[in-house]
């Protein structure tokens, strides 16, 4: 709100709180801000009133002269007053003290209304007010607060917050000073607290007193891909292929045969047999996660002699299965005449006998497959039996 002082001192703002709590001492503060920047001018003066219905003042608070600043400053300004105890209901005043014209013009904002009262203490029984637990944990725990003396008959409600803090929900049910949490298994922050009043007064939500906050953190746990089952050729080396991401996850593969370096995600193998590597990984917060992959090891690449494309559901498709696809291998096949009749670079070799839809006839064709390492290349036949 901005405000232009008139000539004379006098009140600007004049409203009725009604949603207070009887016999409750408050702390009244409201933000306010000298406009007046690159001159000189009169600077605002207020003086804040709480009075009764009546007008039997209860507090008041002066401001005294607010200065002017090189660049527009707010500053909060505050009081602590007690409210009635049989009516709640207060009336706030403010007045400008200094007179009109050149200055005394102010930005009022934030006007606020807190409840003062005895601490509330709540903690998670065996942890403090803090737990950090993993995804599929399942893990439970106990809740409790602790009220002083000043409340003679306290009533209890914790609260949950699922936007940490922002908002609060009551808790249906839970009107005690302790409380089983439910079941964390999905990753996410949880918050609670205990918020207590006096019995008298458990229908009005401005009198009631918060605790500390309580956090469940739920971490997910690091995602981990080893990467596709491998074919290699005994002799030959192979890269691993492993994926980890998460809470600064730490990694390692086991076990640590034949590998470069099994902490690292892709660390050459050289197994001499089929091996399986598991890749394992812990975020910072100890929640782990494993993959595995199977590194099989043949002695050749056997290339099928035949097939017959028949739809009989057996041999309908010529296929080399230890020719790895990222051995970066590439398959031609030719007819009789040395027309290319089936082609594939760095895939899985599958040939069902047919050229853009149209079968081919039964006949003995050429195939030709090229590496990209120093392997050789091979050659051969492959019968195609209708």
């Amino acid at each position: 709100m901005l405000v232009n002082a008139s000539y004379t001192p006098g009140d600007f703002f004049l409203t009725t709180i009604t949603d207070l709590c009887p016999n409750t001492n408050y702390e009244f503060a409201a933000w306010i801000m000298n406009v007046l920047t690159n001159r000189s001018g009169i600077l605002p003066n207020v003086t804040f009133t709480i009075e009764s219905p009546d007008g039997t003042v209860l507090q008041e608070y002066s401001t005294g002269n607010i200065p002017q600043t090189t660049q527009p400053e707010w500053k909060q300004y505050g009081f602590y007053f007690n409210t009635p105890d049989d009516n709640a209901t207060i009336v706030l005043r403010m007045r400008n003290n200094a007179p009109g014209g050149l200055g005394n013009d102010l930005a009022l904002d934030d006007i606020t209304f807190r409840p003062c009262g005895p601490i509330i203490t709540s903690i998670i029984e065996g942890h403090g007010d803090t737990v950090n637990i993993c995804e599929d944990d399942f893990s439970s725990f106990r809740f409790s607060g602790n009220t002083s003396a000043a409340y003679v008959n306290p009533a209890y409600q914790w609260q949950s917050s699922t936007d940490t803090g922002a908002t609060w929900v009551d808790l249906p049910g839970e009107t005690t000073s302790n409380f089983n949490s439910p079941v964390f298994s999905k990753p996410g922050t949880y918050w609670y607290r205990l918020v207590v009043t006096d019995q008298r007064f458990a229908g009005i939500r401005s009198c009631r007193i918060a605790s500390n906050n309580l956090i469940i953190n739920v971490h997910a746990k690091p995602f981990v891909n080893a990467g596709a089952d491998r074919v290699t050729i005994s002799g030959d080396s192979i890269h691993l292929a492993g994926t980890v991401s998460g809470e600064d996850p730490i990694y390692y593969w086991n076990p640590p045969d034949y590998l470069s370096d099994n902490r690292i995600l892709n660390p050459v193998a050289l197994p001499v047999t089929t091996t399986n590597y598991t890749l394992y990984s812990q975020s910072a917060f100890g929640c782990k996660r494993e993959d595995d992959v199977t590194i099989k090891v043949v002695q050749a690449i056997f290339v099928p002699s035949a097939f017959t494309p028949n739809n009989d559901g057996r041999n309908d498709h010529w296929r080399i299965p230890y020719l790895d696809p990222l051995l970066g291998a590439e398959v031609y096949v030719y007819n009789r005449y040395g027309k290319l009749v089936y082609h594939t670079n760095s895939q899985v070799v599958d040939w069902d006998g047919t050229i853009d839809g149209n079968p081919q006839p039964s006949s003995v064709y050429i195939y030709l497959i090229r590496f990209k390492t120093n392997r050789p290349d091979m050659k051969g036949t492959v019968s195609l039996i209708r």
